[in-house]
């Protein structure tokens, strides 16, 4: 039997805790397990907040969305050092694999803003479970490690005020590519967001074989 479709709490803590987005489904549509992506918000967001970004694209490629929130007001590599949000990362990853089947080969982490920067340095350190790693307005990465191979998808707007892309994608792309990734990187007209045609372009890499 297919998991019941629709968003509900992780139930992991009940002050900062997270969702899980499974999309409408058939068994047949999925005999290897559902696409997971990791999908995390920036600072001082919240589950709810950055769900609704992408949601949409999501339901409509049939990608589920586990969606932790950071255990203070960002992720902790920003804050000084991993820590307490990897350990709350991995404990969403085990419940979520025990709630739902999901397609280990199809496992992405992705965010915005300062989400971006946390799955690109987490995605790189764990380059062997994520295959693709999709980063809105990344500000930087800081990899512990460099781990496999995974794709990279950038995404960014070039009148961003709040990261703006000349110091921010512009430099981080190069480097990526310099350093043997494969990034497919877009620029966009508009500010610090997630356009709808990117979010549907990034999910499709979920998808293909």
């Amino acid at each position: 039997m297919p998991p019941a479709a629709g968003v509900r709490p992780l139930g992991l803590n009940g002050h900062r805790d997270g969702l899980l987005m499974v999309p409408p489904v058939t068994a047949p549509a999925m005999p290897q397990g559902l696409p997971l992506l990791v999908w995390l918000h920036g600072a001082g967001g919240d589950a709810r907040g950055v769900l609704s970004l992408i949601e949409p694209q999501a339901r409509a490629a049939g990608i589920a969305l586990l969606v932790p929130e950071s255990r203070g007001p960002t992720w902790d590599v920003i804050a000084g050092g991993y820590g307490p949000d990897v350990l709350f990362l991995d404990a969403a990853l085990r419940q979520s694999f025990l709630e739902m089947p999901v397609d280990p080969a199809r496992l992405a982490i992705g965010g915005f803003s300062d989400g971006a920067s946390y799955a690109l340095s987490l995605g790189l350190a764990n380059g062997d479970l994520f295959r693709w790693i999709l980063a809105f307005s990344p500000g930087f990465a800081a990899p512990s490690d460099m781990l496999g191979q995974p794709g990279i998808y950038v995404s960014h707007g070039t009148m961003d005020d709040v990261l703006p892309i000349e110091r921010c994608s512009r430099r981080l792309v190069p480097r990526l590519r310099r350093a043997g990734y494969t990034v497919r990187y877009e620029e966009f007209m508009g500010g610090h967001l997630v356009p709808e045609v990117a979010a549907a372009e990034a999910l499709g890499l979920l998808r293909e074989d």
